[in-house]
């Protein structure tokens, strides 16, 4: 079972803004912060995803958070947008990996697939 994961990032106050904004539909919010080198974002009182500095190339990841519903999955990916992520597949089913998953993808910052699910039935 995953406990937690860490990116790293090239700009730690950037991404915490578009972090910030992101899961926020989610309901997932920052809890920690250590300055300028990271910080840590989850559901009180636990984080469980992570973004620090790093300075050197990064290999894009792909982070899949989970949503109760199609409607958060929704106002995630417009929430991603407005803070500065970049379209990588919008809200809608993606019946190839089960007929209920809906989900949409963003590109953080830093390249890193970013994306909200639901895998319940339309609501």
């Amino acid at each position: 079972m995953l406990d937690h994961i860490t990116i790293g990032v090239t700009d730690v106050e950037r991404s915490k803004g578009f972090y910030d904004t992101a899961l926020h539909p989610l309901g997932i919010e920052r809890l920690y912060a250590e300055g300028e080198t990271f910080a840590g974002y989850g559901i009180k009182p636990k984080a469980f995803f992570w973004i620090g500095h790093r300075n050197g190339p990064q290999t894009s990841v792909h982070i899949a958070f989970s949503a109760q519903n199609r409607a958060m999955v929704d106002r995630f990916y417009e929430a991603a947008l407005a803070a500065g992520g970049r379209d990588n597949g919008p809200p809608g089913i993606r019946a190839h990996y089960h007929p209920d998953y809906y989900g949409a993808f963003v590109l953080d910052p830093d390249g890193h697939n970013v994306e909200a699910v639901c895998r319940a039935a339309a609501d």
